[in-house]
């Protein structure tokens, strides 16, 4: 199975890689030409994009926490053409003089901003990643291979059909594959280290780490968003409560959502004010420790809270649960944190300014807020535009990542005749 893969795949890879040397030459305006043009059809195809979303919804039960990442509404499609349209108007990242100077030997030096090249994608049930992908790609230089799950095979085949439009006028149509969706074929693209120079997982734990162990390719991790918030002592509990409740119900099904709030023991008796929105409201299972079990025994919903057991603490939920786990002091909250966390986005709620300051600096995460909801870790959030994925390594790049992020650089050397002794 894997050589017919790479059979049907190979050949398209080739193209892949000869386009994204004619896409060197492309000018900035025929990029953001291309760019408005996909927003201008996307919502004019408003019918045709849900129409074959609605395939693969039919397909899925709703009740799956990839329901949600899977399903394409007006609001949503039309909130993707605006990003496109944001992404087309954002500064090239390419072409940036990082670093210049003269040498002694009278070398004119220049280390100067260039595309990845080949950027693989590899993403499950997230139609709107096609998009994102795509336009962040050729904004930046880059050609794009696209590895979809089954789950959205015919929403992405749409949206394909769309980007090979635009592309069609400019000769351009092979900067942009979309592999198979079987998960058979995976491993041909992994192994893709003489058409790929990079490769970025967007996903569960299982597909990350399928990724990191099977790639010859070079991987940008994207890790699973293990989040936690931490309620001090000295915390506002009226902000904490917005917060909490932004931070968990506002999109479940993303890598940002809250998995686990820690809560100082001196303001552990607020527990149920602090979850009342959401036992009320949003339904939200609560798995708590002992502490915390008491303590909403009675006022939390009974059905909606249960014990905490050990696979409650070091989970991405991606679906309406919390883990509740009651801590002494700000060191706890730290070596729980570290014990458990995905290195995504963590956060503390307080007061005293020594105390946050000291949280931030000690947790190490791709990005750690001070007072504020998790759901901000998004590129369009950051002014990015859009983003490719969130990643939790510190090689290269950290946190959201968008067109600087696609971006590696070269050293330009001038002389005039000079020669080494």
């Amino acid at each position: 199975m894997k050589a017919t893969y790479e059979t049907i795949v190979y050949p398209e890879l080739e193209k892949v890689r000869q386009a994204a040397r004619r896409l060197i030459s492309v000018e900035q305006v025929e990029i953001a030409t291309i760019l408005t043009a996909l927003a201008d059809l996307t919502e004019n195809e408003i019918p045709f994009l849900l129409k074959a979303n609605k395939e693969d919804l039919s397909r899925m039960d709703k009740e799956d926490p990839k329901y949600d990442r899977l399903l394409l509404t007006e609001e949503r499609i039309l909130a993707i053409a605006s990003d496109l349209r944001k992404v087309a108007a954002l500064p090239s990242p390419l072409d940036k003089v990082l670093e210049e100077r003269e040498l002694a030997s009278g070398l004119l030096l220049k280390r100067v901003s260039v595309p990845l090249g080949v950027v693989g994608i590899i993403f499950e049930s997230r139609p709107n990643v096609t998009f994102d992908v795509f336009a962040l790609c050729l904004k930046s230089g880059n050609a794009a291979v696209l590895k979809g799950s089954r789950d959205a095979h015919y929403s992405n085949q749409a949206i394909l059909q769309l980007i090979k439009t635009v592309l069609a006028p400019y000769d351009l149509g092979d900067s942009c594959y979309l592999a198979p969706s079987e998960r058979e074929a995976l491993p041909a693209i992994l192994q893709a280290d003489q058409y790929i120079d990079v490769i970025i997982p967007r996903g569960s734990q299982g597909l990350i780490k399928f990724v990191r162990e099977n790639a010859r390719v070079p991987v940008i991790e994207t890790g699973a968003g293990i989040v936690h918030t931490y309620l001090d002592k000295t915390a506002s509990i009226t902000k904490a409560k917005a917060i909490i409740t932004n931070a968990k119900a506002r999109r479940v099904s993303v890598c940002n959502a809250l998995d686990c709030v820690l809560v100082h023991e001196e303001i552990a008796d607020q527990l149920p004010f602090l979850l009342s929105e959401l036992g009320e409201i949003h339904q939200c299972r609560v798995l708590a420790d002992e502490k915390a079990y008491a303590i909403l025994t009675g006022p939390y919903p009974q059905r909606l809270l249960a014990p905490a057991d050990a696979n409650s603490f070091g989970t991405e939920f991606l679906s309406m649960q919390l883990a509740v786990k009651i801590v002494s002091d700000v060191e706890e909250a730290l070596d729980h944190i570290a014990k458990y966390s995905s290195k995504h986005s963590e956060a503390i709620i307080a007061e005293d300014e020594a105390t946050c300051e000291y949280f931030l600096k000690q947790v190490d995460a791709a990005v750690v807020y001070a007072n504020t909801t998790t759901a901000f870790t998004d590129g369009g959030q950051f002014g990015m535009g859009a983003e490719i994925g969130i990643s939790t390594q510190k090689l290269h790049a950290r946190g959201p990542m968008a067109l600087r992020e696609l971006t590696s650089y070269k050293w330009i050397v001038k002389g005039n005749g000079q020669i080494r002794n």
